[in-house]
């Protein structure tokens, strides 16, 4: 891979970044805790995937443009507008839960007003609908673009074949990022995919695709950068691979020794981006151990004040169950 260019990424830029993978990984760590002491029913972790994550959102217009993120993307709709506050809300179930009132399982993302497109338990059915807003989009005459994500185990769903090869036929402003994990829930990159790298499969659907470095959030930056000048120029889609890995096991109901080593899992942290990204930061003297600090206190309030508000908030009503589900009569039956 190429010597990143930070070239477009201004200082002010680099530490918002920052704070936002940060803020991402504190909300997740948090979830784990909340978890393991019974107070919330699940966690699908972001945690080693968050420069990916964060550093594509940061080259989209987040003013205009959508994205269908999959379950991990703390960083991805944390970026797009979602508040530490809205994720608690969601993985406690409250009312206040801006993405399902409390119906969804935490990591089904959604919220119409910052153009989130509403997930759901089968993976990558995201893929087409992210095709179908940029089809709309083209259609329209917007320079908008769509991005959407997954695992590289969903590269191999049906979904993903069909969007890709309709994008790329239609010449359509979406950009795919694929964040390769290494591993399909237990099932480890060569044992479901054949090809080199998944962006390699990119040329049958006649779009560019492109393998960056997921633990660069600046790399990660300039592709997707790049992928976005493309679409709004009616250039077509692109397919990009982040490498990354995740730390945690799939879920909080996953026992990854299983199926993977630990010393794996600690090799993989040694290039942990929280801690890359910091240093670089410093080296460049962008920050300081001082605004640092500041930063990790800020943030730690934030998370704390999110989770104080969402464990006191009430649940949903029973009898709103059906709500949303069925069409409401007015006394009249009309």
């Amino acid at each position: 891979m190429k010597q990143t260019s930070w070239e477009n990424v201004s200082n002010e830029m680099a530490v918002e970044m920052f704070e936002m993978m940060l803020l991402a990984r504190k909300i997740d760590e948090r979830m784990w805790l909340l978890n393991r002491s019974g107070k919330i029913p699940f966690v699908v972790s972001c945690q080693g995937q968050e420069a990916a994550q964060v550093g594509a959102a940061f080259a989209l217009d987040r003013s205009v443009d959508y994205t269908a993120p999959y379950y991990r993307d703390l960083g991805v709709v944390l970026a797009f507008g979602m508040t530490a506050k809205d994720l608690m809300l969601f993985a406690f179930a409250k009312a206040e839960d801006p993405n399902s009132a409390g119906r969804q399982m935490p990591g089904h993302f959604g919220q119409k007003k910052n153009r989130i497109l509403t997930g759901s338990s089968p993976v990558t059915t995201q893929v087409p609908h992210a095709v179908g807003v940029a089809l709309a989009c083209k259609m329209d005459k917007k320079d908008i673009a769509t991005f959407v994500t997954l695992g590289e185990g969903s590269s191999n769903q049906g979904d993903f074949h069909e969007g890709l090869n309709f994008a790329g036929v239609h010449k359509l402003p979406v950009i795919t990022m694929v964040e390769n994990n290494k591993y399909a829930i237990s099932v480890p990159y060569d044992r479901q995919v054949a090809s080199e790298t998944v962006s390699q499969r990119a040329s049958s659907y006649g779009m560019p695709g492109v393998t960056v470095d997921g633990n660069d959030p600046i790399a990660v930056y300039q592709a997707v950068r790049e992928a976005r000048e493309r679409a709004v120029n009616g250039e077509g889609p692109t397919l990009i691979e982040a490498l990354t890995y995740r730390f945690t096991a799939h879920s909080s109901d996953d026992d990854d020794r299983v199926y993977r080593e630990q010393d794996e899992v600690k090799k993989a942290k040694e290039k942990d981006s929280i801690i890359t990204f910091a240093e670089k930061l410093k080296e460049k003297n962008i920050i300081d151990e001082v605004k640092e600090k500041e930063i990790h206190e800020r943030l730690n309030e934030i998370v704390n004040e999110a989770t104080d508000y969402a464990e006191k908030a009430p649940y949903a009503a029973p009898e709103d169950t059906l709500k949303y589900v069925y069409e409401e009569l007015d006394e009249g039956g009309e």
